[in-house]
C-alpha cells in the first residue's frame, strides 16, 4: 500500500497583494511561514518512527511551505518542476486585474483554450499533473509527501480520485490531505496550521 500526503502551500504575497500566482515566485508571508512551521511541527510528530519521502514544486512558496517539516523530519526535499502551478504564460507577473482585462479564461470552461500566450490549456496542465501521478505512484517509496499549489494539488486529486479533464476546485492555502491506495482519503485538513 502507498500512502501519499499533499500540502497546499501555505499563505504566500500573491494572496494579498492582487498579483498572479502561477510561475511568479513569491514567497510566504510571516502567516505563511509560520503556518508552515505548525504543519511542519505537527506533521512531523505523527510521522515520526516512519520513511518518508518529500517531493516539492521548485517555486519559493511550495519550497518555504516544505522545509520546516524536512528540518523536523531530517528529510532532504526532491524538487520537481512539474509540480509547479498551471502556466499562465504571458500573465505571469501581472496582477489579477490585468488578468481579467486581457485574458480568455473568463467565457465557459473550455480545457483547450489557451487563456495567455505561451500558456499551458489546462488539457496540457492535466496532463502534466497526470504523467507525475504516474511516476508517483511507480516510486518505489511507500510513504510521499508532495508540496505545491492549489490548482496543482486540486487536478492530483482529481486523477486520483480516477476523474478526467474538468474544472477544479482550488483547496486552502496550508491545506493537508492524506491518500492512500487501499482507498482512505481526507482532503484539506486546515487543523494543521492552527498555533
Amino acid at each position: 500500500m502507498k500512502h501519499i500526503i499533499t500540502i497546499q502551500h501555505t499563505q504566500s504575497e500573491q494572496h494579498l497583494n492582487g498579483m498572479i500566482g502561477s510561475w511568479t515566485d513569491w514567497s510566504l508571508t510571516d502567516l505563511g511561514h509560520r503556518h508552515a512551521e505548525n504543519i511542519g511541527r505537527k506533521l512531523s510528530a505523527e510521522l515520526n518512527g516512519q520513511d518518508w519521502k518529500i517531493y516539492c514544486s521548485d517555486l519559493t512558496r511550495a519550497k518555504q511551505t516544505a522545509q520546516p517539516l524536512a528540518r523536523y523530519m531530517g528529510l532532504e526535499v526532491t524538487y520537481l518542476e512539474q509540480l509547479r502551478e498551471h502556466n499562465i504564460g504571458e500573465a505571469v507577473g501581472k496582477s489579477k486585474q490585468w488578468t481579467k482585462e486581457n485574458g480568455s479564461a473568463f467565457g465557459p470552461f473550455d480545457p483547450d483554450a489557451r487563456w495567455f500566450k505561451g500558456a499551458e490549456t489546462w488539457r496540457e496542465f492535466w496532463r502534466r499533473v497526470t504523467n507525475l501521478h504516474r511516476e508517483i505512484l511507480a516510486d518505489k517509496a511507500k510513504n510521499i509527501i508532495l508540496v505545491s499549489h492549489g490548482g496543482t494539488l486540486a487536478v492530483w486529486h482529481q486523477v486520483w480520485l480516477g476523474e478526467s479533464v474538468q474544472e477544479s476546485k482550488f483547496g486552502p492555502a496550508g491545506g493537508v490531505s492524506f491518500m492512500s491506495t487501499g482507498g482512505t482519503q481526507q482532503l484539506n485538513n486546515l487543523s494543521y496550521i492552527e498555533d
